[in-house]
């Protein structure tokens, strides 16, 4: 009856707020109601935090073997106009393989891979650059991603626009999306945020930072100084950029050696097709995984690491997907609870803290494509909760 009462009680205050399948469970969650991380440790198995090498290289070699066949498929079809809709096909499908790739690297960002740091520097590197990525760039980001998960000042990426924001620690123009929103109506507004995020969301976060808080300013992952903020590179961060670039800039030359000689149709329907399929997959896992309508955003003395780590949301992929991207999806919260957790031990992990921490751990069942269809169009920004320092989605 008592948490009956207290479900009613919360739904009465978010009034103004969209319930999602989560149904305001997120906003029920106290400060005092979050595990420590050493809570965690005496639930999660100790193995599951025990890095495996030949394990890891196994779960590389069998994204390879996966993308080889795709790519010699890919191999004999014609490179015809009247083959441009297998093309579109084979984009989907080689990109949605190949973003294994992205997670296997990702796991070397954050130590995850192997014990043997100069193989797991490697093998992050190569993954990386090959998919234009600048490896210890974005080592350094999303270490902030994860330091500051759903922060409002902070935070690296989705940070929300505020309603009545004052540009220093909230980002400004909640109203102008808002009045967006109703001008462009619901439909057209979550068409246009589609495109904005799954096609130049990626590009835009690297170039400029777009979507990270206000802390770091206009950070550019290619170029660590003037006219970009400097403040995401502190001391040696800056050098590693460039050795980032280095990588990137190697593959661009491949690129351009491969559309000299096999021609620019071919660079595009293996290569780049591919790769902007897998750069909208990392913008629906990252967008998905920290963003709902009724899930806050915090600051100040509301903040906490663990607090900000148990505000990611795990959510149904399947196991095509969990099997091809390493289930980056279905275990995202005990991903940001623990990062050196390889992908092998995190479904174990995640049943852990399911069973021990059933308050907090958010697992959202809605099918992929109505939860993204409700954030793009009813997400738009945030206002902040009288008397606290917490900042929710205002119902549009």
């Amino acid at each position: 009856m008592d948490s009956l009462n207290n479900s009613f009680s919360q739904r009465q205050n978010l009034k103004s707020v969209l319930l999602s399948g989560l149904n305001g469970k997120a906003a029920a969650v106290k400060k005092e109601d979050v595990p420590s991380q050493l809570d965690v440790r005496n639930v999660v198995p100790a193995k599951c935090f025990t890095r495996h090498t030949v394990i890891s290289l196994a779960y590389l070699f069998q994204s390879l073997v996966i993308q080889v066949v795709i790519i010699l498929v890919g191999l004999v079809i014609p490179l015809t106009y009247s083959m441009i809709p297998v093309w579109i096909l084979y984009a989907v499908v080689s990109g949605t393989s190949a973003m294994g790739f992205w997670v296997i690297a990702h796991e070397c960002g954050h130590g995850a891979f192997s014990d043997n740091r100069r193989l797991q520097t490697i093998v992050g590197y190569v993954l990386h650059s090959f998919l234009l990525v600048p490896y210890f760039s974005w080592q350094r980001s999303h270490a902030i991603h994860h330091r500051f998960t759903n922060h409002i000042t902070d935070g690296e990426t989705h940070v929300p626009l505020v309603i009545g924001g004052n540009g220093i620690t909230e980002k400004p123009g909640g109203e102008k999306e808002v009045e967006a929103r109703r001008t462009f109506g619901k439909a057209q507004y979550g068409v246009l945020q589609l495109v904005m995020h799954l096609l130049f969301g990626w590009p835009a976060y690297l170039l400029a930072g777009k979507t990270g808080g206000p802390r770091y300013g206009t950070s550019n992952h290619f170029w660590p100084r003037a006219p970009f903020s400097r403040k995401l590179w502190p001391t040696i961060w800056a050098k590693k950029v460039w050795l980032s670039d280095f990588g990137v800039v190697f593959v661009i030359l491949v690129l351009f050696l491969w559309a000299s000689k096999a021609g620019i149709a071919s660079l595009i329907t293996l290569y780049i097709g591919p790769l902007l399929v897998v750069n909208v997959w990392l913008v629906i896992y990252t967008w998905l995984h920290h963003t709902d309508t009724d899930v806050p955003h915090l600051s100040g003395t509301d903040f906490s690491f663990m607090r900000g780590a148990f505000l990611s949301i795990d959510r149904p992929y399947g196991r095509l997907l969990d099997f091809l991207h390493h289930r980056i999806g279905s275990t995202h919260v005990i991903h940001h609870i623990a990062p050196t957790i390889p992908h092998y031990y995190a479904r174990k992990a995640t049943l852990e803290i399911k069973k021990a921490f059933p308050k907090v751990y958010l697992y959202n069942s809605t099918p992929i494509h109505k939860a993204l269809w409700n954030i793009a169009s009813n997400c738009t920004a945030v206002k902040k909760e009288e008397g606290t320092a917490r900042y929710f989605w205002l119902r549009p």
